[in-house]
């Protein structure tokens, strides 16, 4: 009871602590949570669909080796915007903030030229060429341009950003929002004539791996979108945005302000998670995605692969330092993410972790966590094992199915460990417990049982039901005759040394045929077989101890004659075979595994009848029936005990068949005829019978002297051979 109370605080303090450490979420729980979603995407990333009207105008090495180093004078990208325009762009979205003015402008360049003669007449003529700044503004304004801006820890005096319209249902979205107090922006020149302004910023994970892209930001106390949104709003011509958080019709938060669930941008839905971020499902970098800048600036690109699409302009090369880690790829162009993110947008194609995503994984954990503990705490530990695995392959492949068929986002790590870590508490502490069940139960027998049955209890504890319970099993009684006298003829120092050494050998030999000594009384030892191991021969081996404790006893007799001061040892022995209660019986202080019952008490009388017969060992007939034909019998008589109604018929093992001899045959079958002619009634012959071995059998020597008395009797017609025995 103690142990299964254990057990079961075993279990309930690990699922209840698994549970609250989930609902807890620190940050090691959500990094596998991450580990298990960057699988899902490694193992069936999305394919890139070249169809999509998304390109990336890329400043790769090839280009900074046409055009020069990097920055490019802003005559140089106002060229860029303005074939951009002309070529059809949709939207085009600078992955750049242009934060200070152009140094590189023609005009300054020839200011810092020497004052000679030569270069003051070319300065003059030149000094009046427009600034690079004002040919990129003219660009932007004339173009669907949107620029982008990074924000900031601090609050900074940048001029203020274009806000496109933002409707929002439900609760403030600004208490979830990723929240900046200032943002660094491109010069306001530049930026007046924009259409659109953008985040950069992606709030990073812990290992710098991008997952999410925030779709709107809060700088201060206004809305943002991020650089990907508003390229997407731009190109479609969709005046604002729609934010829907908890709180709004159809979303069930239950009064609870869980945060924003989607973004609508234009015709295009995008969920998000609680604090305004899309889940980004990867490609792997394609090189279909980038142009080369140079390709455009010297107009050997065609007009048909701008129409129509988003461009966004970025670099690749390295020495930019603008390379990001995703989980398919350890280093893309930074301008790559905002691209996926926009065909991702165009697709329709989201990842999403569902509202009750949470609750199924603890619910599932919590389930299948009990049914584990179950099945570990009553099956083996292979069959265990088997379920642990089941359920955590099913778990798995349940997650799989559902990234795979919907895109939706569950957690099979958590649950998995979880259940392994439970699984091995479990077996350790079923493990443990066994133990310690199996070295009481090997304190507990290692006085009664021989050493094998020990150990094949400790192996198999189930086949010992320790609370009690009833059984057929044989009943062993031994008793010293006249041990009242040689208790009185030797001394103490004498007497107990010798019981010592009688005790011992009797226990050995019961023992060694498969039975427990239930418990000494004085000279007496009480046996059991067929306990606590069932045993389908136990009356054959408890008639065989019986006779080598005879044999023993003989030869114990002969070692230890001058120390027995002219006496004996006599052994008598009771056994019978029935049902009896086995079990830890006793007090709440103290308690034996031992025997009651009915059964118990006939193989006392039995062992008493010797007296009467003058045998040295009784067998009842239910013993003798289950032993067979592996001893040589005889049938004494039929009696009825002390204290019973019940008639039962008794014989007397002569020897183990396999050590019979001719004369044993010889002596049962003549003792068979005279009980046969007593039987009938023919006194006279059953006294002749008896009478050719009265001399050297005590029974034949008793039925003589009984048959010669009823010779001269006469007998009540209710008379049935059976002898009534009047003391125990």
């Amino acid at each position: 009871m103690r142990s299964h109370r254990t057990y079961t605080l075993l279990v309930a303090l690990l699922l209840v602590g698994a549970y609250v450490l989930r609902m807890i979420d620190p940050a090691p729980v959500a990094r596998l949570r991450l580990l298990a979603f960057d699988t899902y995407q490694q193992l069936h990333p999305r394919s890139y669909d070249p169809g999509v009207p998304v390109r990336i105008i890329d400043v790769d090495e090839a280009s900074l080796a046409r055009f020069g180093q990097w920055p490019w004078p802003r005559s140089l990208l106002a060229d860029l915007t303005k074939r951009l325009q002309d070529a059809g762009a949709a939207a085009i979205a600078f992955d750049f903030v242009f934060v200070e003015r152009d140094r590189v402008a023609l005009a300054d360049l020839i200011k810092q030229l020497p004052k000679d003669l030569t270069l003051e007449a070319l300065s003059s003529k030149l000094a009046d060429a427009p600034p690079g700044d004002r040919l990129l503004a003219e660009a932007i304004s004339a173009a669907p341009v949107v620029l982008g801006f990074i924000g900031t820890t601090q609050v900074s005096g940048a001029p203020p950003l274009l806000q496109p319209g933002f409707a929002t249902a439900g609760d403030d979205p600004r208490q979830f929002l990723p929240t900046f107090a200032g943002a660094t922006t491109s010069i306001a020149e530049l930026q007046q004539g924009a259409k659109g302004t953008g985040a950069l910023n992606w709030i990073p994970e812990y290992d710098q791996i991008i997952r999410h892209l925030p779709l709107v930001v809060r700088v201060a106390d206004r809305l943002y979108p991020s650089l990907a949104a508003e390229a997407i709003r731009v190109g479609q011509g969709a005046s604002g945005y729609l934010i829907k958080a908890s709180g709004a019709s159809g979303e069930a938060a239950f009064g609870a302000k869980t945060g924003l669930t989607h973004v609508r941008i234009g015709g295009a839905i995008v969920p998000t998670g609680a604090n305004g971020q899309m889940w980004l499902r990867f490609s792997h970098s394609d090189p279909r995605r980038f142009i080369p800048a140079w390709r455009l600036l010297d107009g050997s690109l065609a007009p048909e692969e701008i129409a129509g699409r988003i461009i966004l302009v970025g670099t690749s090369a390295p020495g930019l330092f603008d390379l990001r880690t995703t989980p398919l790829d350890a280093a893309v162009p930074g301008v790559e993410i905002h691209a996926q993110a926009i065909e991702q947008i165009l697709l329709a194609d989201h990842l999403h972790r569902p509202d009750f995503a949470t609750g199924a994984e603890v619910s599932f954990l919590i389930v299948f966590g009990l049914l584990l503990s179950a099945v570990v705490y009553r099956l083996s530990a292979i069959w265990s094992a088997l379920l642990g695995a089941m359920v955590i392959a099913s778990a798995n492949l349940v997650a799989w199915a559902a990234y795979v068929g919907h895109a939706w986002l569950f957690d099979s790590i958590y649950p998995t460990i979880t259940l392994t870590v439970l699984f091995i508490a479990t077996t350790v502490h079923v493990y443990l417990t066994t133990e310690v069940e199996r070295n009481r139960m090997r304190k507990a027998f290692t006085h009664y049982l021989a050493p094998v049955l020990v150990e094949e209890i400790a192996r198999n504890p189930e086949k010992l039901k320790l609370g009690g319970e009833t059984r057929t099993v044989t009943l062993y009684r031994s008793d010293l005759a006249n041990f009242s006298a040689l208790a009185e003829a030797l001394q103490p120092h004498e007497l107990v040394p010798l019981m010592n050494e009688y005790l011992t050998a009797m226990t050995d030999i019961i023992m060694q045929h498969g039975g427990f000594v239930d418990k000494y009384i004085g000279d007496a030892i009480d046996g059991v077989f067929g306990a606590p191991l069932d045993d389908p021969e136990q009356a054959l081996n408890a008639v065989k101890a019986a006779l080598r404790c005879q044999k023993k006893l003989a030869e114990m007799n002969a070692a230890c004659l001058p120390a027995l001061r002219g006496l004996m040892l006599q052994q008598r022995i009771g056994l019978h075979t029935g049902d009896a209660i086995v079990g830890n019986i006793g007090s709440k202080q103290r308690f034996n595994y031992t025997v009651m019952g009915d059964a118990a008490n006939l193989a006392s009388r039995l062992e008493g009848a010797n007296k009467v017969y003058g045998t040295s060992i009784l067998v009842s007939e239910a013993t003798a029936s289950r032993a067979g034909a592996g001893i040589c019998w005889r049938e004494l008589d039929v009696i009825q005990v002390v204290g019973k109604s019940e008639q039962v018929r008794i014989f007397e093992p002569l020897a183990v068949t396999a050590e019979q001899t001719e004369e044993h045959a010889t002596f049962a079958t003549a003792y068979a005829e005279g009980l046969a002619r007593w039987r009938s009634k023919d006194f006279a012959g059953a006294a002749q019978s008896f009478d050719r071995f009265a001399d050297c059998d005590p029974p034949a020597r008793l039925f003589r002297e009984r048959a010669r008395r009823l010779m001269s009797q006469s007998l009540p017609k209710a008379w049935i051979a059976v002898n009534v025995l009047e003391t125990k």
